[in-house]
This record gives C-alpha cells, structure tokens and sequence, in this order.
C-alpha cells in the first residue's frame, strides 16, 4: 500500500518514524514499541538511513520486516550523501526487492557534522529533487520529501528553500515531511505558501514530544528552527525536575498537535527515538488512533 493511500482523507492520521537499531538491545526496543505501536494503526511508519548509508543494511532490513512482519505500511529513507547514482539505483533497487513501496527522499547531512559543508559525490546528484526524479524512475514508488517551516539551514532565506521544495515536488514527489518545530506558525505559513505556489501534496508537520531538557535544545539546534522564548523559559525552571519537565513538555507538545489539528492538518508525524510512550500517550491525549479505528471498523 503506498502512503498517499492512507493520507489526505477526511479524518487526521499520525505517522511515526523510527531509527535502525545499533544492537541487539536496540533492536529489541524497537521492536518493543513498533508493537506497542501498531495496534493504534499509524497511517505508516519510516526508518531513517544513516549519513553516507552508514547504516544501510540495517535500514533495509529493518523496514523490510516492518513490511512483512507488521500489518504497517513501511517507508524507507533514502539519502544522496557520500553515494554514487550507481548505488543509489542499487540501494532503490534492494528497497524494491524487499517489497517496499514507499521512499523518503532526502538529500541528507554530512557525515559527522550534520551542520558542516555539504559536499556532492563525483558521480553522485546534488539536489533532492534529482533523487526523486531518480527514485521515480526506477519503479512504481510512492515519494516523500523533507520540508522546513524555517527554511534548511544551509538556505540563503525562506524563499530560495521554498523554491528547492517546489522543485522537488514537481520532480514527482507525492507528499512532504517537516523536520521538527516547536511552535506553529512556521509551518502553517509553510503550508500556504507552498498552496499558492501551485503545490497541493499533503504537508505533514514533524513533531518531536518534549520529554526531556536534551530534546528542548538539541532538537531545534538540528533543524533550524528556533526556541520559542516565551516557551524555553517556562520549561528551563523544570530542569532539575526531570518528572515535572515531561508532564509540562508534553502539555505543550499536546498544544502543538491540537492547534494544527485545529487549522486543517490532515496528519502529524512523530519522531519517536525508537520508544513509544510518549507518542502513545500524544495519540490517546488527540483521539487519533480511536479516530482511524472507528474509520476503519
């Protein structure tokens, strides 16, 4: 089944994304809250893929099982960091082997210092937009793409990173994810600008459940998007409380949700660090699995 199958309909969804696990013990955590997980019926669920396909095999094993093991539809991410187009076609081309459908295609970040320059493969592509066109190409796929409510931080100003979205839209990507943020105006200001500009694939919002003080500030350092004042300080005085930081970052994070719920959003993706506490917690708090269980009965 591919994504846009289980998106954009009438009721709002959440998506869930995990990472491949390192260990043995990180396997079985995640496998742990994949099944936690799957009886709440995510409209999918993606696993990333490591700088420079660092963790590649284990990228394609993992969602390969997620697809023939679990009743979710399964995402693969794919990035263009450190490959030639002659592994890309091949690491395409084991996705398809193992029944996947449904590919994020992201340009990724430079191994070892995801803010550092970002340098092209000599035989590699440069810009996302070519690694959906390639990813088009080789298969009947269904593509995703990032997005940025702040712009990337390697964009010059919002409208130059808004042009690189469009741009891979029009080379075929069905719909787009957000990297994180911590407020909404960004992203609905995003989401209209890439309406006027003629896009109408389904933006879906990044969310990251604010559990703990290294989330607060390691999140938005990665993803560009600033730390809202106002919010920064009402969780800084919880910091030696680590039980009271949870209860009130995950107040806040249920604010996020239901604020864009509210303005239309058709879906919500949660970063879950390979746990599922918290977005189990965020899915009963929204009514979203209740919501998609009674659709689907």
């Amino acid at each position: 089944m591919k994504i846009t199958d289980r998106i954009g309909g009438d009721q709002p969804v959440f998506s869930v994304e995990f990472m491949p696990p390192k260990d043995d013990a990180g396997e079985a955590e995640l496998w742990r809250a994949i099944r936690r997980l799957e009886p709440l019926d995510p409209a999918f669920a993606s696993v990333t893929y490591g700088a420079g396909g660092s963790s590649r095999d284990r990228t394609v094993r993992t969602t390969g099982r997620i697809a023939s093991d679990t009743t979710l539809v399964a995402m693969a991410h794919l990035t263009a960091v450190s490959h030639s187009v002659a592994e890309l076609r091949h690491v395409i081309g084991e996705y398809a082997a193992a029944g996947i459908r449904n590919v994020l295609a992201v340009r990724g970040d430079p191994p070892g210092d995801p803010l550092g320059e970002w340098v092209a493969h000599p035989e590699g592509l440069m810009y996302a937009d070519e690694l959906v066109s390639l990813v088009r190409s080789l298969g009947d796929f269904c593509v995703g793409v990032a997005a940025f409510p702040y712009g990337h931080p390697r964009s010059p100003d919002e409208d130059s990173d808004l042009q690189r979205l469009v741009a891979k839209v029009r080379a075929g990507a069905d719909f787009a994810i957000t990297q994180l943020f911590l407020e909404p105006d960004g992203f609905l200001r995003l989401r209209d600008r890439l309406a006027a500009a003629g896009c109408e694939v389904p933006l879906l919002p990044g969310i990251m459940p604010l559990t703990t003080m290294r989330t607060l500030h390691r999140g938005p350092e990665l993803s560009g998007a600033p730390l809202p004042p106002g919010l920064a300080e009402g969780l800084e005085r919880y910091a030696d409380d680590p039980k009271a930081f949870r209860e009130a970052g995950m107040d806040l994070t249920t604010e996020l949700c239901a604020r864009l719920l509210a303005e239309g959003v058709g879906g919500l993706h949660f970063y879950t660090f390979n746990r599922s506490t918290a977005t189990t917690e965020l899915v009963q708090r929204l009514g979203l699995g209740a919501r998609r269980r009674a659709v689907v009965a």
